[in-house]
């Protein structure tokens, strides 16, 4: 045999790296997996597209939102996704990488919400108190939001209860509005539930919670309120347990909370934002 010969023997055959010539595991590849994933995604998404309409935008719709959008991709696209996966590597470190954080997350906002719901119902038995405080939440053309309204509602039965109390309204201009939380706020009550203008306090500067509760107290200490006067805040239910912390933190000494019933359509939306909330706040040191 010739040298040409041999080096011929010895020449490596070409290998395709064609990705589309490989055997992938296909993501997805249980059918349960699949509906399951879709049926979560339509649901995440057409939540979100509802609530929107309504004119709802934040992180509590946008984020169940964008996790659908992701889920119903995975669906659509699971062989091209597959094939980029199994092509590169490192793309699929981070892929996996991914999801396990996603996971942890799910977990932690389980947790959340697990003790929001154990904590989420105010201070208990009601007791008399010198003022109370509602803590804002949207407004949509000079009116309460659902949400609000509740919190307005529950707000008129503590009033009822303590005609002597004064009532501080405590809210900022939304965007796209004219008038603030605070004096929509008074507005409602005293238009819906007959309480005497006289009681009222407004508070038109805050843009949080912090800001809601450090604001009144300071309107109200100018109408002569004592430091240690027993005060109602009146919040929705899965807001009770941040807006005490924070009432601790700037130093209202004798707060309670009262809940006010979250409606059903946003819930889960609402709990979401609030873990949110909390993070924020803590990073922020409100608590």
């Amino acid at each position: 045999m010739t040298d040409n010969g041999r080096l011929a023997h010895f020449v490596p055959r070409t290998v395709s790296l064609n990705p589309s010539s490989i055997t992938i595991p296909t993501i997805l590849r249980p059918l349960w997996l699949r509906v399951l994933c879709g049926v979560v995604g339509v649901l995440l998404l057409g939540d979100a597209l509802v609530l929107m309409m309504y004119g709802m935008f934040n992180v509590g719709i946008l984020v169940p939102a964008a996790i659908g959008v992701v889920l119903l991709t995975m669906l659509i696209w699971r062989e091209p996704i597959s094939r980029t996966l199994a092509a590169r590597p490192r793309l699929r470190r981070l892929w996996r990488l991914g999801w396990w954080l996603f996971a942890i997350w799910v977990v932690s906002l389980l947790v959340f919400w697990l003790r929001i719901a154990q904590q989420m119902h105010g201070d208990g038995e009601p007791r008399p108190v010198d003022a109370i405080i509602v803590l804002g939440s949207a407004t949509r053309d000079g009116q309460p939001s659902q949400t609000l309204a509740l919190r307005l509602d529950t707000a008129a039965e503590v009033a009822m209860k303590e005609p002597g109390a004064l009532i501080a309204t405590s809210g900022g201009v939304d965007f796209g509005e004219t008038d603030s939380e605070g004096r929509i706020m008074a507005r409602y009550l005293q238009q819906r539930h007959g309480i005497a203008v006289d009681r009222f306090v407004m508070e038109e500067q805050s843009t949080s919670t912090a800001l809601n509760l450090s604001l009144s107290m300071a309107l109200l200490a100018a109408q002569k309120l004592p430091a240690d006067a027993s005060i109602a805040i009146v919040t929705s239910d899965f807001h009770t347990p941040r807006a005490q912390w924070i009432a601790n933190k700037v130093g209202i000494r004798n707060a309670h909370t009262v809940a006010a019933p979250t409606p059903l359509s946003i819930r889960f939306n609402a709990w979401l934002r609030e873990y949110f909330a909390v993070a924020s706040s803590w990073l922020l040191r409100e608590f």
